[in-house]
């Protein structure tokens, strides 16, 4: 065989490889696709379906077609007012906060490449939970009306995050110290929250108590256009950083030959993270376990490309809190159980089985 014919089947093979890498890629990309659209769908009938229940039933049919006239019309009848002022603020609550707590558990797991990495284990949900208990057993706290406790929640949740950045910016620590950090931070500000509640009133305990485990008992439109606006800030910032994470799960010395600044692509996302869960703690509370799990389970099924695991998390999250909001408010009806608990107990057999079938090998 001459050399030319060596060098043409040469580049026949390579072409022909690349073909099969081109198609393997196209369809793991088509997967995934495939898989957002999917939860996309799952959100808007778990919304619909969400929608329906409560104390005056309302059909699938019927609360879609009630959405639609509500767009065009004033509210007129007890039905529209069911769905559109007790029921949809409550859901979109449920989803903004399910894909924004999420959103930051994905993408703090990302940079820190730790399992355990979540909002809630990095301090900033007890942080929050510190501030709501200041205002509601001791009345003191940042801001003014309805606003104190919801400002307060908020200021209280930076300070965990901004400890972790102290860190970050004064050492080199590993990922497993700054998770370290954070349970630290959770230590910290759920004993503050017991050290003033212990001699409070127990009314004031009750109600604080019920806020620090999670609840959409307040969901009102006044609440959506502020926490909508902290997720339309946030969630951009993140996407954009996506491809930089995609770098850093190589590890961090490939990822500054690349030319990535891990030091300051690590402060950046730890802090929009940190505002994300801050935002969207202090409307619904120290709601757990969505931040972990949600970022777990579509990993296990679409990888950890962040570029789409980003958006599968938001929406499986905003599909578990929907799922969850509904089961608390209609299991044992008319009482409601603080949705925090449902999470959990929804969660972890998922989470489990999950675990055990991968047996670790998606991290």
């Amino acid at each position: 065989m001459s050399a030319s014919s060596e060098t043409i089947s040469k580049q026949e093979k390579a072409k022909t490889e690349r073909a099969r890498i081109t198609a393997h890629y196209n369809k793991f990309i088509k997967k995934k696709t495939i898989f957002i659209f999917f939860l996309f769908i799952l959100v808007i009938i778990a919304a619909g379906i969400a929608a329906t229940i409560g104390a005056y039933q309302i059909t699938f049919t019927e609360v879609y077609s009630i959405l639609f006239h509500g767009l065009f019309y004033n509210v007129e009848s007890y039905e529209q007012y069911a769905v559109w002022d007790l029921r949809l603020p409550r859901i979109l609550l449920a989803i903004f906060a399910g894909a924004g707590l999420a959103v930051a558990g994905t993408m703090m797991q990302g940079i820190l490449k730790n399992p355990l990495a979540e909002p809630y284990t990095m301090g900033i949900a007890s942080g929050a939970a510190f501030g709501a208990a200041l205002v509601i057993v001791l009345g003191a706290g940042i801001g003014a009306g309805r606003y104190l406790l919801i400002g307060n929640a908020f200021v209280f949740g930076l300070i965990p995050a901004f400890v972790v950045l102290a860190f970050v910016l004064y050492r080199k620590p590993t990922p497993g110290v700054l998770v370290l950090a954070g349970i630290s931070m959770l230590y910290i500000f759920s004993a503050l929250t017991m050290l003033i509640e212990f001699p409070a009133n127990p009314d004031a305990v009750k109600v604080a108590t019920f806020w620090a485990i999670g609840s959409l008992e307040r969901a009102s439109w006044q609440d959506i256009f502020p926490i909508a606006l902290v997720l339309a800030c946030c969630i951009p910032l993140l996407m954009w950083k996506t491809w930089d994470v995609n770098i850093l799960n190589s590890g961090d010395e490939t990822a500054e030959s690349i030319g990535v600044n891990v030091k300051r692509t690590k402060i950046f996302i730890m802090m929009v993270s940190a505002v994300l869960t801050a935002g969207v703690v202090c409307f619904v509370g120290a709601i757990g376990f969505v931040g972990l799990v949600a970022p777990h389970i579509c990993r296990m099924i679409i990888g950890a490309d962040n570029r789409f695991l980003l958006p599968a998390s938001a929406m499986f999250g905003a599909v578990l809190l929907i799922v969850a909001d509904t089961i608390a408010r209609t299991i044992i009806a008319p009482l409601v159980i603080p949705i925090g608990i449902v999470t959990a107990i929804i969660g972890t057999p998922l989470f489990l089985y999950l675990v055990l079938k991968k047996k670790g090998e998606y991290w």
